[in-house]
């Protein structure tokens, strides 16, 4: 007999996968409910496409449905587990990729300060996303963990499968980069450009 529905937010991760296991179709639902936001949202950082990361997460979802009867509590936490299954299918899709779409800019709100405030805000987020793309495979992925999934450095290394020292020296390199990269966009920068640009 499955277990109650009004139960399910005081069981473990361990435990709602093994009920499953165990045919609760109900521990599925409750352990999907959990996790697949956080993991589309994870694959979505790291693709920049809606589609490809609802298949992602799909994915993710669909190998913890296949090994669950082989999982062993205590070895590693689900969530780490899924976080590493995201990022390696992530990973995959865009080592197919040639070229890496970005976003389009969103368009303004009517009570948006100034146009040209939207402009500069919509130019960072796309410059942002173009920076991230171009960072080796591991030094984004610990990037995105850390600032935007704000795991621990020693949960990154858990799901990146290397040490916390490996893991500092990843997000140093990676931070280092992306300010190279969007150094343009800083103010003396940008009044630099206009500058130039007003004597041509």
């Amino acid at each position: 007999m499955g277990m109650a529905l009004d139960t399910h937010s005081g069981v473990s991760d361990a435990d709602l996968l093994a009920a499953f296991a165990a045919g609760d179709q109900s521990a599925a639902r409750a352990l999907t409910g959990r996790h697949l936001p956080r993991v589309f949202a994870h694959a979505h950082r790291l693709l920049q496409d809606h589609g490809e990361a609802e298949d992602v997460a799909q994915e993710a979802m669909m190998k913890l449905w296949k090994i669950a009867p082989e999982w062993r509590a205590g070895e590693a936490r689900l969530s780490t587990w899924l976080y590493r299954v995201t990022a390696n299918a992530a990973t995959d899709r865009l080592r197919k990729r040639r070229t890496v779409a970005l976003d389009a800019a969103p368009e303004q709100a009517d009570d948006a300060p100034t146009v040209e405030a939207g402009l500069i805000a919509a130019d960072r987020q796309k410059a942002l996303h173009a920076a991230l793309a171009h960072l080796p495979e591991r030094q984004r992925n610990a990037l995105v963990l850390r600032h935007f999934e704000e795991l621990s450095n020693p949960e990154i290394a858990s799901v990146l499968e290397t040490s916390v020292e490996a893991v500092e020296s990843l997000l140093g390199r990676a931070r280092r980069a992306l300010a190279d990269r969007l150094s343009h966009l800083r103010p003396e920068a940008r009044r630099a450009k206009q500058l130039k640009g007003a004597r041509t």
